[in-house]
């Protein structure tokens, strides 16, 4: 086969994913009325903002050879600890801090803190004890929506503090602020993949784990951290589906494990 044409193939077979996604727009946009509109695309990209982050954390544990079966559960956690804390309404505390923008840096960590510490267990328990990523990443995902209920008591809270639902409102260049952060995720953690020793080394993990180990990398810490990120990015699209929803309810993210799975083997995770 010609280099050029081999190049090219090579090319089209790495993101057949996008040329997909414009196939399936255009058709869309000639055969269904009213279909090509920046707002509906506006819409999509922000539907899709919550799954888009969720996959982005449980990439890099599937990168590194593993799976983390929790993450739906966790993100539902975090919305509620959000919720019932910065919510008014249903079970919600109604905590106010001042001035209100403080609200939006504490919720976010909250959620980020609630993720990365189920993160770290599940990544002790695989790295550490050597017990099965499937099984304990399953127990979690078991007993996480399990807290979730015991917690809310099957209710709901409802209408988040203000200032944290701005960001579900505002818009920047014609999208909602929650796509953007998704749009930022997904940047900053393809630059780590490519340009860093981290990265590289998840990729090396996963290929071969021993061999990773002799060439003198730390492979227990690397999955560790992959463990921790993972669930840390979880609470962080748990903060969104409480932004978007102004709220939780105990059945918050049912279903998007699943989604979360498809996304990152269509989008080429090994």
């Amino acid at each position: 086969m010609n280099p050029r044409t081999r190049k090219a193939l090579e090319f089209v077979l790495d993101n057949l994913v996008w040329f997909m996604l414009l196939f399936v727009l255009v058709v869309f946009s000639i055969f269904v009325p009213n279909y090509f509109q920046l707002g509906i695309f506006a819409n999509i990209i922000e539907a899709s903002s919550v799954l888009g982050v969720m996959s982005i954390g449980l990439a890099l544990v599937i990168i590194a050879g593993h799976m983390d079966l929790s993450v739906e559960s966790v993100a539902a956690l975090s919305a509620m600890a959000v919720g019932i804390l910065f919510c008014s309404s249903g079970i919600g505390m109604g905590v106010q801090l001042h001035p209100e923008w403080l609200m939006v840096p504490v919720s976010l960590l909250l959620a980020l803190a609630v993720g990365g510490l189920i993160g770290a267990f599940n990544g002790y328990l695989v790295v550490k004890v050597k017990m099965s990523a499937f099984i304990i990443t399953l127990a979690s995902y078991i007993w996480v929506r399990g807290l979730v209920l015991v917690v809310s008591g099957g209710r709901s809270a409802q209408d988040l503090a203000p200032a944290i639902r701005w960001f579900g409102i505002q818009r920047l260049v014609g999208l909602p602020l929650t796509a953007w952060i998704a749009v930022g995720c997904f940047v900053v953690f393809s630059l780590i993949m490519a340009k860093t020793p981290f990265g590289r080394h998840l990729v090396m993990i996963g290929g071969n784990e021993t061999a990773t180990f002799r060439a003198g990398i730390r492979v227990n810490r690397n999955l560790i951290i992959a463990f921790v990120l993972a669930g840390a990015i979880a609470g962080l699209a748990g903060w969104l589906l409480a932004i978007r929803t102004s709220g939780a309810t105990a059945n918050l993210g049912v279903g998007l494990l699943f989604n979360a799975f498809a996304a990152v083997v269509i989008g080429g995770g090994s």
